[in-house]
């Protein structure tokens, strides 16, 4: 990335260019990421291809104003990092189902960042709702921010565990990866009928008092930071543009409909 490029990734999220890569601001950065590009899978349903390359990644997120899942959403952050003088590893974890099951190997994209004051933290910007900022990589202990209490804990055969409020949300791998590793990860994502994300629409993201704000089909969910939630059914297809426009900042020309998975390589795929 250029520096025409970092600054306009940066009045994406609405950021300034850091003086430095530290810690604050990584912290700035995140917050401010998880605030203006939301996590959403609308792609998959719309017929748009995924390709796990840093200009497609970075031009999704800056120039068509969308955001995308962990790949693509930690992909683009990473990119921009990167461009901002911060050490990058990519990650590879395996998300826990809703029964304590493991998914695929390479099922999410997860960044350690290592910054300029002698930091090391795990940062994710793609898992929907998670910490507001990142945490420390290489505390076992609780760690209390807005986003809830998280813990990283050892696991198996040097993996780590990522808790939220005592359960457990992935399991992690430390061995440093490529984005291209996780062009498997896409394509199950993109066309499995086990896969979350072809059997659902989803876009959300985090609101400026730390709520979330989420848009799952037609059904509008408002949750406040006090955990307080309001769900509204929308009616009409204008009224589902509408908030896609002005909520997540997307424009769309229809509806997304959700599609039925094919069970092929393909569409959606990177």
């Amino acid at each position: 990335m250029d520096a025409v490029r970092v600054d306009a990734y940066l009045r994406r999220i609405g950021a300034e260019r850091p003086a430095s890569p530290t810690i604050d601001a990584l912290r700035e950065l995140h917050l401010r990421h998880l605030r203006a590009v939301p996590f959403e899978n609308l792609s998959i349903h719309l017929g748009q291809e995924i390709v796990l390359e840093p200009e497609r990644l970075v031009a999704k997120v800056v120039d068509e104003h969308r955001g995308g899942f962990c790949y693509e959403l930690n992909g683009a952050f990473a990119t921009l990092l990167e461009a901002l003088g911060f050490d990058v590893t990519l990650l590879a974890a395996r998300t826990y189902g809703p029964e304590g099951r493991l998914g695929i190997p390479y099922d999410h994209l997860a960044l350690r960042v290592r910054t300029a004051d002698g930091g090391d933290w795990l940062a994710d910007v793609g898992f929907g709702a998670l910490s507001h900022f990142p945490l420390v990589f290489g505390e076992r202990g609780e760690q209390v921010e807005p986003g809830g209490t998280f813990r990283i804990v050892e696991a198996e055969a040097g993996d780590l565990d990522v808790l939220r409020e005592g359960r457990p949300q992935y399991r992690l791998e430390v061995r440093p990866r490529a984005l291209g590793d996780f062009l498997a990860g896409v394509w199950w994502h993109c066309t499995s009928p086990s896969s979350s994300f072809t059997r659902s629409l989803v876009c959300s993201r985090l609101t400026e008092d730390g709520g979330r704000i989420t848009l799952g089909g037609r059904t509008l969910t408002t949750t406040g930071a006090d955990g307080k939630r309001e769900v509204r059914e929308l009616d009409s297809d204008e009224e589902v543009l509408a908030v896609y426009r002005e909520r997540f900042g997307i424009e769309l020309d229809s509806v997304p409909v959700l599609r039925a998975p094919e069970g092929g390589p393909g569409e959606g795929s990177g």
